[in-house]
Formats: structure tokens, C-alpha cells, sequence
């Protein structure tokens, strides 16, 4: 991206509390991403930033005094990548995802990492040292030039053999098939793809909101003309019950499969090697409040 504009700033702290249903901390390790996803729901963020450049043209990179007994989190799961990814390319130079990851070693924290970079392959070994630890990939369709489309993060097919190094390497994975675009996404065709090098599957609804909104809507009006009656029974008149029926047709499919499927519910209590456990985070209200 030839127009970004990278800062270094100065901050307190990296770890922030928080109230997603997926980790007890979120880490951020930058402000701003550089994916520049067009259905981005953190691009709110941007009024807080001072930057007057377009969502995924800047990148704060954070420095944080060292963290104060790190043993003090022990226990508590910290969730890398809760408006930002932490493997940006720019992380390649910056390294400041690694740079935590060094600093909480040994201390009892419990890594889940979100991504949509095969970069985090360059800290497995790190991370598996962790207990517990997990790595999530973000892949919400197998056509890549749609993918192409809406981000300018790696392919799918990298993500893809990203989470089945890992999974081989014994760290768990989670495919997060975010967000479902409603007849675009194929939901089954990706859980086919990815059921044997994952450990979680988790489902979440496109939401539009703020500018976003007209940027989705402009671009199924021009590229999937078809499916633009459904976007706006679903986006303007409010109507669930695409996301209703979706939901049925996924539960008997995972029945099916001999799959479990469940709602907002990502415990890991099953062994290493059982199947995948779908987890439906559609509405999920403290998902729909961030």
C-alpha cells in the first residue's frame, strides 16, 4: 500500500479489559489495519485516531513499557486481535505481537490469536509455549476473487495452510467463518475445507453499520444485482429470518456430519483430536455492542 501512513506512538498499556465473549483481555498491539477489509466493523475507531486518512491507510505501532509482573495474569485468556490484526505485514518489521508474546512467556496466559495472516507461522514455536493457546483464522468464503474483493490480506488458500500447520504442530485452531455474507458465503463448503486442522468453528452474521453500510450495499448492487432484494429485507427492513433459517439448515448439517453445534458458547473442554465444535455467534449481544 503505497499511501499508508505509519506513526510510532507511545502507550501505557497493551492489555485492555474487555467484555468479548472470547478472552478475558484484548490486545491490540496497533491502531489500525492495513487490510483495509471493506466490511470492517472496527473502522469506528478511526474517529478516535486524529487520522484524517481512509480506514486501512494508517497504522499506529505501539510501545508500552514492559509488562509488570506478568504472572498476575495467570489463568486469564488474552485475545490478540480484537479491532486489529496483530499480523499485519508491518508486523514482520515491527514486531510487536512478538515482542509481548516474549514478555508474557512463563506467566500462565492463555493466548487466543485472530488472523488473517500466515505471518503468525514465524512465532509457532513461541506461542506453543503457551497452555493452551489457540489461533483463529478469518476465512468467510473459498472464492478468492471475492475475497480479493474485500480485503487485501493473504489468500485463502495461505490462511488455509497456515491453520493446518499449526494444527499439526498440536497449537489449537479456530476457522472463524466471519462474516457470513448472505449468498455469497458458503458456509459448508468452508467447514468441508477445514474440519480436519481445526478445533472450533465459529459462524458470525454480517452486520452493517456506520460507513460500511453503503460501501456492502454499493457493491452487491453492482456485483450480485440478484441478491439485493435479500440485503435489503435483511439491512433496511430489519428482517432475521435469512439468519433463522441459515441457522437450521447448519444445525442439520452438523447432525449430519456427527458434528457438534452450539450457540455463543466457545468452551474448550473436548480433546485435541475429537471433531469441531460449530459455534453460531449470530446477534450475539456482547458481539453486536463492539
Amino acid at each position: 500500500m503505497t499511501d499508508l501512513v505509519i506513526r510510532e506512538i507511545e502507550v501505557r498499556s497493551v492489555i485492555t479489559k474487555t467484555r468479548l465473549p472470547v478472552g478475558d483481555y484484548a490486545i491490540n498491539p496497533y491502531v489500525g489495519c492495513t487490510h483495509a477489509c471493506k466490511y470492517c466493523y472496527a473502522s469506528f475507531m478511526k474517529r478516535f485516531t486524529n487520522h484524517p486518512e481512509p480506514w486501512g491507510h494508517f497504522l499506529d505501532v505501539k510501545y508500552w513499557q514492559p509488562v509488570k509482573n506478568p504472572g498476575k495474569y495467570n489463568g486469564k485468556e488474552f485475545f490478540f486481535g480484537s479491532v486489529t490484526d496483530p499480523y499485519l505485514p508491518q508486523e514482520e518489521t515491527y514486531c510487536r505481537t512478538r515482542a509481548l508474546l516474549e514478555e508474557l512467556q512463563g506467566s500462565g496466559v492463555k493466548l487466543s490469536i485472530q488472523t488473517k495472516s500466515d505471518l503468525v507461522l514465524r512465532d509457532i514455536d513461541l506461542i506453543r509455549s503457551f497452555p493452551d493457546a489457540r489461533v483463529g483464522f478469518s476465512i468467510n468464503t473459498l472464492d478468492e476473487e471475492f475475497r480479493a474483493d474485500m480485503d487485501s490480506a493473504v489468500s485463502i488458500e495461505r490462511r488455509m495452510n497456515a491453520m493446518k500447520m499449526l494444527h499439526e504442530s498440536g497449537i489449537r485452531t479456530t476457522c472463524f467463518i466471519s462474516p457470513i455474507f448472505p449468498g455469497i458465503t458458503d458456509v459448508e463448503a468452508i467447514i468441508d475445507s477445514v474440519e480436519n486442522h481445526c478445533n472450533l468453528i465459529w459462524l458470525e452474521n454480517l452486520n452493517l453499520r456506520g460507513s460500511y453500510r453503503s460501501v456492502i450495499m454499493d457493491y452487491i448492487s453492482e456485483k450480485h444485482p440478484e441478491l439485493l432484494p435479500l440485503y435489503e429485507d435483511i439491512y433496511l427492513h430489519g428482517s432475521r429470518s435469512y439468519w433463522e433459517c441459515l441457522d437450521e439448515e447448519l444445525r442439520s448439517y452438523a447432525k449430519n456430519k456427527g458434528l457438534e453445534y452450539v450457540r455463543n458458547d466457545d468452551t474448550m473442554n473436548r480433546s485435541f483430536d475429537s471433531p469441531p465444535v460449530i459455534v453460531n455467534y449470530f446477534y450475539h449481544e456482547e458481539i453486536r455492542r463492539t
